[in-house]
């Protein structure tokens, strides 16, 4: 990849979804002086509109994607501009990468951001299930002090929790857990890690992790493979006063199968900071119940965590339009696609253009 002079006539736009016009965020500051500081012009679509309409991307060579936008054939054939989607955090499940690269469109998000936030989200559900905290707080904004036998924690020295999908989140968590006296097991599609084994984590099958867990932390990637993960058969396999939290997604789990083993009390409760639907319905029956934790997406929504991911993300960003190649790249072979080399070529005819 190139290295060019400068950032000539390079747009980016920001998604509409959680940005406002003046580049205010429901994240906080995105850093995006950062951009004008380079020389780099930006500004946030007219509305939310999912996906994009190719004309709000014209003359656009790179998006902020600042939630779950999809990026597939539908507009990537018809923006022959666009170089880069830079997703803001982790998650790329609506972002077709084959389609991307085919179009010659790199695709970046921010793992190493999110890592300790999303972490620190899941230790935070599993303290207050385990000490019955929403429980605790309603009576005492009651005087209902009486209550209070009846709302026991439980225990977690000597304790073991399951993480399914121990990735880089997975492996911050077992750091935050061990010191505990939790013991910590993994599951992962390589059933391999390089850190599980200096902390101790032994990485086992999803069923064996559901039979021994106290509890289950969901920590995967949403794939067509792991989409309802967690259905029936799946709570049957846990033990009958285990708990589940989720931080990873909301279909990774059957909502339906979920209610059913809450109500029965085999699952003694939950702590979910994702759902499907997002957001639930009124009268989802999930809102009323006294054992279920709930966070509307945004547990890890810290000011390191819009610090460092929109760090990340401008960082990609402008690495891009200086011709670098960018760090947390999804489709690495982008960059041996005709597709690609062409659009740089059309850059540096820009940035240089014939005397």
């Amino acid at each position: 990849m190139s290295e060019d002079t400068a950032p000539a006539s390079f747009t980016v736009a920001v998604t509409a979804d959680a940005a406002r016009q003046d580049g205010s965020s429901i994240h906080g500051d995105l850093g995006l002086h950062r951009l004008t500081d380079k020389g780099i012009q930006w500004r946030v679509l007219p509305t939310y509109t999912d996906p994009i309409p190719p004309a709000d991307l014209a003359g656009v060579q790179a998006v902020l994607s600042l939630g779950h936008i999809s990026f597939d054939s539908r507009t990537l054939d018809h923006t022959p501009d666009l170089q880069l989607v830079a997703r803001f955090g982790a998650g790329y499940e609506t972002i077709d990468l084959d389609a991307c690269t085919r179009a010659g469109v790199v695709v970046t998000n921010t793992p190493d951001a999110i890592r300790k936030p999303l972490a620190t989200a899941g230790l935070t559900l599993l303290l207050a299930l385990s000490h019955k905290l929403l429980a605790k707080d309603r009576l005492t904004r009651t005087a209902n002090w009486e209550g209070r036998e009846h709302y026991r924690g439980a225990p977690l020295s000597g304790q073991t929790v399951g993480i399914v999908g121990f990735g880089s989140v997975g492996a911050e968590l077992a750091k935050l857990l061990v010191p505990l006296g939790m013991e910590v097991i993994g599951n992962n599609r390589s059933g391999r890690n390089p850190e599980a084994s200096a902390l101790g984590v032994d990485l086992v099958g999803l069923d064996e992790l559901l039979e021994r867990s106290d509890y289950v932390v969901l920590c995967a990637a949403l794939t067509p493979a792991t989409e309802r993960l967690i259905d029936a058969s799946a709570f049957a396999k846990m033990k009958s006063g285990a708990y589940l939290v989720n931080i990873g997604r909301g279909k990774l789990v059957d909502t339906d199968a979920l209610r059913d083993a809450l109500r029965s009390g085999h699952l003694a409760g939950a702590g979910l900071d994702v759902f499907e639907p997002e957001p639930l319905n009124p009268d989802d029956e999930i809102l009323s119940m006294d054992n279920v934790v709930l966070s509307p997406h945004s547990l890890c929504w810290t000011e390191d965590f819009t610090r460092d991911v929109s760090a990340g993300a401008i960082a990609s960003i402008i690495a891009v339009a200086e011709g670098q190649r960018p760090s947390d790249v999804l489709n690495p072979e982008v960059f041996d696609t005709a597709a690609f080399a062409a659009k740089r070529r059309r850059k540096a005819a820009v940035v240089m253009p014939a005397s």
